[in-house]
């Protein structure tokens, strides 16, 4: 257990500066792409607004209490169930993520092949972090270095699933593509809002702020670069 541990926290030592700097990029790329580029574009696209933005609300609340859920449910194994069936909860919440980021992608270049560029950097600089907190989660919970890389290249691999299902369906249902797109920027929104921004709150010095400003500067202009 003790080997274990010091390789949770050398992974984490070494990779959580990268880690932080990404969450304030991944910060800036996720709410410019979906309030820049993925809602005008549902807008566009001739869809009801009044349903585009009723989309969005709902997926707000369908965030929240998917998040809720997860919360509750974590609170029950925490007391009742070993650090194994954790481990095997982290996987299977990060492969249906994976599966829904992948849809998001499909709607996105399908809509633009510019906003499916930019949905992918979004969610790639969202993800680098997320998988570096789900390994040392893994390691933790009594994985092997070996077996925490294979599972995570698993569960990685159904984004690929994903993304072939939301192509070859959407590609059928055009007319479902604003909708998909104006779900994907309310979970963006989402994740931004009350996940990325509350973290890099907790710096209360100029000396680390303005790396975080100076990053999500970059992500927006990023998303302005590929938009045009």
């Amino acid at each position: 257990m003790a080997s274990i541990s010091a390789a949770a926290f050398f992974s984490f030592t070494l990779l959580s500066n990268v880690a932080e700097r990404m969450l304030s990029l991944s910060a800036g790329v996720m709410l410019a792409t979906s309030l820049l580029h993925a809602l005008p574009d549902a807008v566009e696209s001739g869809a009801d607004p009044h349903r585009l933005f009723a989309t969005v609300l709902a997926g707000l609340l369908a965030f929240f209490f998917l998040e809720k859920f997860a919360i509750l449910r974590h609170g029950d194994d925490h007391h009742a169930h070993s650090g194994q069936r954790s481990g095997w909860m982290v996987l299977a919440g990060d492969a249906l993520h994976n599966f829904t980021d992948g849809i998001m992608i499909a709607a996105s270049f399908l809509a633009d092949p510019g906003l499916g560029i930019l949905t992918g950097l979004a969610i790639a600089a969202h993800e680098i972090p997320q998988e570096i907190g789900d390994f040392v989660v893994l390691l933790d919970a009594g994985y092997t270095r070996a077996r925490a890389y294979l599972f995570n290249l698993l569960c990685s691999l159904m984004a690929v699933a994903g993304g072939l299902l939301g192509y070859f369906t959407l590609g059928r249902a055009g007319d479902m593509v604003p909708y998909v797109l104006a779900f994907a920027s309310a979970g963006f929104i989402y994740i931004a809002v009350s996940h990325l921004m509350p973290r890099l709150q907790r710096e209360e010095t100029v000396r680390g702020t303005v790396p975080q400003l100076m990053l999500m500067s970059i992500g927006v202009g990023v998303v302005l670069l590929l938009a045009h």
